[in-house]
């Protein structure tokens, strides 16, 4: 059993040369408590145009943006799914966690929630989104996409990034946190895995798992609590391993337990871990 801190960040599948700065934002993230690391880190990432999460989400074919986080401990969870006009999603799904009755709220409800709270309104769309949101158009128009598996095919995993995340084991506790502007392109209205408890995201009292990639996948297997569920059995690596080994498309985590902590995706995904 390790007897350090650690909190890890990946910056979603898709991403590369950013694992500087992932590091930067752990050194300054890390605090007294699980999951302030976590929310930390996510809030980082949000306010930085380069990660789709926050500031930088991708656009809805509509031209909207519609974010989705969430934040979980072995005592708590809480997200939003679709939100509008908010700077901070994870905020706003620790605030449904710590100040709602609720597990999740949605749409203009969540909206409607941040902004009872005080939470500014707050426009995230960015130049590079909407030439993004024209590029999604173009395809579907120029290929006839007509399925799903037509539009897995077609994306370009290169220019793919997507959920960012963070975990952390800070004093013998875990938390996870979670945010995206989704996986282009889009429908309004749809809703990945990161606000699915289990999915996208889950942390109990024997550690936190976060993952990125293909949402619509990562609901179907379950990933975060699939893992989660095996820890102890076997070494972290090679359960993450072998659960990202059943995705044709692409997935990734950063995971963390009492005696390790642990990323891998099958595609690119830019990470960093600190322990201290």
């Amino acid at each position: 059993m390790f007897t350090m801190n650690v909190i890890m960040l990946h910056g979603g599948a898709g991403s590369t040369g950013v694992e500087q700065k992932l590091m930067e934002y752990a050194v300054k993230s890390k605090s007294g408590s699980a999951l302030d690391s976590v929310c930390n880190a996510v809030v980082l990432m949000e306010n930085d145009p380069c990660f789709n999460a926050g500031t930088g989400s991708c656009m809805r074919l509509d031209g909207s943006i519609q974010m989705d986080a969430a934040v979980m401990t072995s005592k708590g969870f809480g997200s939003v799914m679709a939100i509008e006009n908010v700077k901070n999603p994870v905020l706003v799904a620790r605030a449904v966690m710590e100040r709602s009755p609720h597990l999740i709220m949605a749409g203009d409800g969540a909206e409607k929630f941040a902004h009872l709270l005080g939470f500014e309104k707050y426009d995230p769309s960015t130049e590079r989104a909407a030439k993004r949101r024209e590029n999604d158009i173009s395809m579907i128009l120029s290929r006839k996409i007509d399925s799903y598996n037509k539009m897995m095919e077609t994306v370009d995993i290169s220019k793919f990034v997507d959920t960012v995340g963070a975990v952390a084991r800070v004093n013998g506790e875990f938390a996870a946190a979670v945010s995206t502007g989704g996986a282009p392109p889009m429908l309004r209205g749809r809703v990945g895995d990161s606000p699915v408890p289990g999915a996208g995201i889950f942390c109990g009292e024997n550690g936190a798992v976060v993952a990125t990639g293909v949402g619509e996948e990562i609901i179907k297997n379950m990933l975060c609590i699939s893992i989660y569920n095996e820890i102890g059995r076997e070494s972290l690596s090679k359960i993450v391993m072998k659960n990202i080994s059943r995705f044709r498309y692409h997935a990734g985590v950063i995971a963390v337990s009492n005696e390790e902590y642990f990323a891998y995706s099958n595609t690119d995904m830019s990470y960093a871990a600190l322990e201290f």
